[in-house]
C-alpha cells in the first residue's frame, strides 16, 4: 500500500517484516518458486534466477554472486529501454525503409522484364517481316520463271501446231492426186517432204530448285540479338575478428572417425533444427537447437548414408555408397529417388533452384564428376574442361555446394584444390591449399 513517512516509522517498528519499496516497483519482487511464498530478495547471477533466504540457507548458491532483486530489474528495465528506443527510432524505421525499396525494386524489375520481353518480340516480328519479305520475292522470282518458261513452251507448240496442219493439208491433197486420172495436174505436184524433214529443235528447259538451308541456331540467336547475364551483387560483410558460438549443441555422435557413430554430416531443416548422420551408423537423426532429438530415420538398405541434404521443399535426401543409390525420406517412408549404374554417389547438395548437384566416382575409380538432378532426370554433366582435362580427381573424397552466385563449389581433397565452375559447367577459378585438410564447403 501507499504509505508517508510517519506509516513507513510505524510499519518498520511493528516486529513483522515488512519490504518497502517504491511505490511504482510494488509487485516486482517474485515469489520463490521452490519455496513459496518466500520472497526473492537476491538474483544469482551464475545460475540466472532469483532466490529466496531459504535458497541462501541451502547451500546450493554457495560461492555464487548475487545481487538485489531490484536491481537487477532496473537493470534489466534500462536495457529493455534502450532496445525498445533503438528498435523504434532506428531498426524498425531502417527495416521499413528497406522494404520499401524491395517493392520498388520488385515493381522496376517486373517493368524491366516486360521491356525487354517487348524489345525481344519486336524483333521477333522484325526478323519474321525479312523472313516474309525474302519468302516473298523468292516465290516471285519463281511465278517469273516459270511465266517465261511458259511463254517459250507455249511459242514452240504453236509453231509445232502449225506444222502439223501443213502436213495434214498435205496428205489430203497427195490421197487426192493418188486418186485422180488428171495428167496434167499430177504433172504439176512438187514434193515439199523435204521442208519436213529437219525436224524443229526442242530447246532443253532447265527448271528451277529449291535449296533449303539447314537452321542454324547459333546464326538466328545471332540475328536476334544477345542478351546479357543477370548479375546480382550482395554488399561484401566484414569478417568478425573472433567466431561468435551462437549455441553448442550435444548429440551422440562422437568426434573419432576412427571409433564407431563418429559425427559425418550435418544439413539444417530450419533455424531450430537440423538432420545428421555419422560414420557406420544407418540412423539419421533430427535435432532441435536444444539437442533434443526430434525424428530419427533409418536407411532403406541399412548401410551408413555417405551424405545428406535438405532439399528446398524441406525433404531429406541422402546418398548410399554401398547400393549406388540416391533415396529421398517422405513422412511415412522412403522412396529411392536414382539408381546408378557405374557410378557411386558420394557427396549430395540442393541447388537454389531445386536441383540437386552430385559428386560421383566411376566404379574403377578412374573418372569423376558432378551430376545435376531435376527429381529422378539427369539435366546436366561436368566433368571435362574446355581442354578435355578432367576437373576432378577420382577416389579421394570431395565435398560439393553451391554459392550465391549459383556457381558449383567442389573440394577435392585428392589434389587439396576448391574448384568452382558455372552453373553452365565452364571453369570459373581453382583454388589449391597445403596447410590443412578439409572436411566440407558450405
Amino acid at each position: 500500500m501507499n504509505l508517508c513517512s510517519a506509516c513507513v516509522v510505524v510499519h518498520l517498528s511493528d516486529g513483522i517484516t515488512h519490504k518497502v519499496v517504491p511505490f511504482k516497483m510494488r509487485g516486482s519482487t517474485p515469489k520463490c518458486l521452490k519455496h513459496f511464498p518466500n520472497l526473492c530478495e537476491l538474483h544469482c547471477k551464475q545460475c540466472s534466477i532469483p532466490v529466496c533466504s531459504s535458497c541462501i540457507s541451502s547451500g546450493q548458491h554457495d560461492h555464487h554472486k548475487k545481487v538485489n532483486i531490484l536491481k537487477i530489474l532496473s537493470e534489466r528495465k534500462n536495457r529493455i529501454q534502450k532496445d525498445l528506443t533503438e528498435l523504434e527510432k532506428s531498426l524498425y524505421p531502417q527495416y521499413q525503409e528497406i522494404a520499401s525499396k524491395i517493392s520498388v525494386q520488385i515493381a522496376d524489375q517486373q517493368k524491366h522484364s516486360e521491356g525487354l520481353i517487348t524489345a525481344v518480340r519486336k524483333q521477333g516480328e522484325a526478323l519474321h517481316q525479312e523472313v516474309d519479305a525474302a519468302i516473298q520475292r523468292m516465290t516471285s522470282d519463281i511465278e517469273v520463271m516459270g511465266s517465261k518458261c511458259m511463254v517459250a513452251i507455249h511459242r514452240q507448240e504453236i509453231a509445232v501446231n502449225r506444222t502439223i496442219d501443213e502436213i495434214q493439208q498435205i496428205l489430203q491433197d497427195l490421197r487426192k492426186l493418188m486418186d485422180s486420172t488428171d495428167a496434167c495436174l499430177v504433172a504439176k505436184y512438187q514434193s515439199r517432204n523435204g521442208e519436213f524433214r529437219s525436224l524443229p529443235a526442242q530447246f532443253q528447259v532447265t527448271l528451277p530448285t529449291f535449296t533449303p538451308h539447314v537452321f542454324n541456331r547459333e546464326q538466328i540467336d545471332h540475328h536476334v540479338g544477345s542478351l546479357s547475364e543477370l548479375k546480382i551483387t550482395y554488399p561484401v560483410r566484414p569478417f568478425i575478428t573472433e567466431p561468435r558460438i551462437i549455441s553448442n549443441i550435444r548429440t551422440e555422435f562422437g568426434t573419432d572417425k576412427s571409433k564407431h557413430n563418429a559425427f559425418l554430416s550435418v544439413s539444417c531443416l530450419s533455424d531450430s533444427k537440423f538432420w545428421t548422420c555419422g560414420y557406420d551408423d544407418k540412423i539419421m537423426r533430427l535435432y532441435n537447437l536444444q539437442g533434443e532429438l526430434v525424428k530419427s530415420v533409418q536407411t532403406i538398405s541399412g548401410n551408413m548414408p555417405y551424405d545428406i541434404a535438405v532439399t528446398e521443399n524441406d525433404t531429406l535426401v541422402y546418398t548410399d555408397y554401398t547400393d549406388k543409390s540416391i533415396n529421398i525420406v517422405g513422412n511415412t517412408q522412403i522412396q529411392p529417388l536414382i539408381k546408378l549404374d557405374g557410378w557411386i554417389p558420394l557427396r549430395v547438395c540442393s541447388s537454389s533452384s531445386g536441383d540437386l548437384l552430385v559428386i560421383m566416382d566411376s566404379d574403377d575409380d578412374t573418372q569423376s564428376r558432378v551430376v545435376r538432378y531435376s527429381g529422378s532426370t539427369q539435366k546436366q554433366t561436368i566433368q571435362w574442361d574446355d581442354q578435355g582435362y578432367p576437373f576432378y580427381t577420382s577416389g579421394h573424397n570431395k565435398y560439393i555446394s553451391e554459392n550465391i552466385n549459383w556457381d558449383i563449389c567442389v573440394v577435392d581433397c585428392g589434389v587439396r584444390a576448391i574448384v568452382v565452375v558455372s552453373a553452365a559447367g565452364k571453369l570459373r577459378f581453382r583454388y589449391n591449399w597445403s596447410y590443412v585438410d578439409h572436411r566440407g564447403i558450405v
